[in-house]
């Protein structure tokens, strides 16, 4: 719960991932378009993607395979299609990774030094290390990742469109009963069928890096 907690001290209120562009441009203009441009992108990008990423990183740290990390630490990094996307997991996996000294947990030693070896931190490696430190099993962690990814997306929406909060209730009931299956299917799915072929959302991504007057980072 603490990992997935907006509380969590790492900045991720500051961004929409393109959504902000996505309703500057009308491709969002109400509930039922945030509802289906989210559901959309944790069911075709995310839960293809970055959901089954964060499965096999948290295999990877359970047994110390420091060299599979970086593997996929790397090419998380290079499927960042704008820099704006690039910046965020930096910048959020920067934040992470200096909370571990914060908080004085002797579990994460191991963590910390594992990290100190990556010139550069995306915020899924991070994470995914904290998962396997606290021994949290993989089904649970990645339910949890999409459902933290999907609430600040709906947080992102009550204030882009703006939504009312009801709206963003019905929305994350929506969406809550999607992430279980997602993730299911993201603990599977064989790294050769992962993708984050999503079009729109590059380019929304790489749209918002010039867009005159906005809320978020991204």
């Amino acid at each position: 719960m603490q990992l997935v907690s907006p509380a969590l001290p790492v900045g991720a209120y500051t961004y929409s991932q393109g959504l902000e562009w996505a309703v500057e441009s009308g491709r969002i203009r109400d509930e039922t378009g945030a509802g289906a441009w989210i559901g959309d992108l944790m069911r075709h990008g995310i839960g293809r993607f970055e959901a089954p990423l964060v499965a096999a990183l948290i295999r990877h740290w359970s047994v110390g395979n420091s060299a599979e990390i970086a593997r996929l630490n790397a090419d998380f990094l290079a499927s960042r299609e704008s820099a704006e996307l690039r910046a965020e997991t930096l910048q959020m996996g920067f934040s992470l990774n200096r909370l571990l000294a914060d908080l004085r947990d002797p579990a994460l030693d191991n963590l910390r030094s594992g990290l100190a070896d990556l010139p550069e931190i995306a915020f899924p490696t991070v994470w995914s290390g904290l998962a396997a430190a606290w021994q949290i099993d993989r089904q649970t962690a990645v339910v949890g990742y999409l459902w933290a990814w999907a609430e600040n997306q709906v947080m992102a929406a009550l204030k882009a469109v703006p939504l009312g909060q009801a709206s963003g209730q019905r929305l994350l009931a929506e969406l809550g009963q999607a992430v279980p299956p997602i993730a299911a299917t993201a603990l599977t799915l064989p790294e050769s069928d992962w993708s984050n072929l999503t079009p729109a959302f590059a380019l929304c991504c790489a749209r918002h890096e010039t867009q005159y007057s906005r809320l978020f980072r991204s």
